[in-house]
């Protein structure tokens, strides 16, 4: 086993946050290239008029997924030192469809808004304010909704090991998924491609 790098001491913490720094970067900037760092692109997922940000935020996570996977089937990484968060369900649940019905009515989430901050756009630094007013207003908060943020705790569990599924299982279903993702986006985008030009 040689990965991950940090857990095998190849560098310390300061080297891994100047990766960090620079990973960021790098990331941002496919994001833009990708036209991520414009609301009425991403945005037109939900209308599905352009469903380019499902594919490519799919394509990212079954690359990620299948090099993860492989890599530690061939002995290369060791799957057991990448850190994951425990879950906590509902607590989850909510934050996840709070960040939803933001990023459908702003047409951003906080790392597209960062991207859109980054290349100067008016919308994407409003957006970007609400985030940080959102992190405020949320650490001042906590002390009262602290139980809430901790209940339900499952502990560290991943769909494998939660519903009793081999790994290579898992990594084959949600391929399939995203191949049906896929599929159904190409016939969202060309139906109503079609309904636009009146057919």
């Amino acid at each position: 086993m040689n990965f991950p790098l940090f857990k095998f001491g190849f560098f310390g913490d300061e080297v891994s946050l100047v990766l960090a720094f620079v990973i960021g970067i790098g990331f941002g900037f496919a994001l833009e290239r990708a036209g991520f760092g414009n609301a009425r692109l991403l945005a037109a997922q939900f209308y599905f008029t352009d469903m380019r940000v499902l594919k490519v935020m799919f394509s990212a996570i079954v690359t990620a997924m299948f090099g993860v996977y492989f890599f530690g089937l061939f002995g290369i990484l060791d799957i057991s030192l990448i850190y994951t968060t425990d879950t906590f369900m509902l607590p989850q649940v909510i934050g996840g469809l709070i960040l939803g019905i933001g990023f459908v009515i702003g047409g951003y989430c906080p790392g597209t808004s960062a991207v859109s901050l980054a290349t100067g756009r008016i919308d994407g630094l409003v957006y970007f304010i609400g985030v940080a007013a959102g992190v405020f207003v949320f650490g001042e908060l906590f002390p009262l909704i602290e139980n809430f943020f901790v209940s339900g705790s499952m502990g560290n569990v991943s769909l494998p090991g939660y519903f009793n599924l081999s790994y290579g299982f898992v990594v084959f279903a949600v391929a399939i998924m995203a191949l049906g993702a896929f599929i159904a986006a190409e016939w969202g985008e060309k139906k109503m491609a079609k309904k636009a030009e009146g057919k």
